[in-house]
């Protein structure tokens, strides 16, 4: 189970790294956010909080919003296997089902955390700095949640479809309003009560809260709280896609 689990996620891995321009480019959505936002609303948010900095409150969320985009987007793949027959192939050998998911979630995932700390590594520029290694060993952990998560959502997805241009019609209708509404960008405080309830049904919300509160001291509904969430929800996404993945037809 370990070798097809490492080989799976080993040839994510090569995908990845061989896509110079996928590297890129998935950096630039979120820089320019941390950046246009950053700058753009850092003098209104200082005045407003009393003179807090904007940059501290948004890098947490511009990390996720890397590592949202990164892992949902994962499950392009199990579409390009399959119209390319390498699902069809990675199907009918003699491995579980169950260990093909997981083999692509923790690929997935483990190529989304890299997204984010290369995201992190760039909000040093701007002046964002993690206040000590156990917040960053803790950060860590959300942010792998939060991959998990989101790839196995992907891959749960993908499972289900064969049109690589309608799964990125849903997922796109799906992660903008889950990254907006989740206080990546802004404070849940005193929100209009219809706006501040889709945010706390938004799984999202608690790994930027957690992440957030982590690395920076700024949490709404306490870590220990987001953690236990974030976590339950990740493994209950898994058990969701290992049970559709056993159902798929190549």
């Amino acid at each position: 189970m370990i070798e097809v689990i490492y080989a799976l996620c080993l040839r994510q891995l090569k995908h990845y790294w061989r896509s110079k321009a996928r590297l890129i480019g998935t950096l630039g959505q979120p820089m320019l956010f941390l950046i246009a936002f950053g700058f753009g609303f850092g003098p209104m948010y200082s005045k407003v909080s009393g003179g807090a900095n904007y940059i501290d409150f948004l890098a947490p969320g511009i990390v996720t919003m890397g590592i949202l985009f990164t892992a949902v987007f994962s499950g392009l793949e199990v579409i390009w296997d399959r119209q390319f027959g390498f699902l069809k192939e990675t199907l009918v050998a003699p491995i579980s089902r169950t260990e093909i998911m997981i083999g692509k979630t923790f690929g997935g995932a483990t190529i989304a955390i890299i997204q984010g700390l290369i995201i992190l590594i760039l909000t040093s520029i701007l002046g964002f700095r993690v206040p000590s290694i156990t917040s960053l060993v803790i950060g860590l952990i959300f942010m792998f949640l939060i991959a998990i998560f989101f790839t196995g959502i992907g891959l749960t997805i993908a499972s289900q479809m064969r049109d690589m241009q309608g799964f990125q019609m849903i997922l796109n209708f799906l992660i903008m309003p889950i990254f907006f509404l989740s206080g990546a960008l802004f404070p849940l405080k005193n929100l209009p009560p219809a706006i501040y309830f889709i945010s706390r049904i938004d799984p999202l919300t608690y790994g930027v809260d957690g992440l957030r509160g982590t690395i920076t001291g700024i949490s709404t509904f306490g870590v220990s709280s987001d953690l236990a969430l974030i976590g339950s929800l990740s493994v209950i996404i898994c058990l969701i896609g290992a049970v559709l993945f056993s159902r798929m037809e190549a």
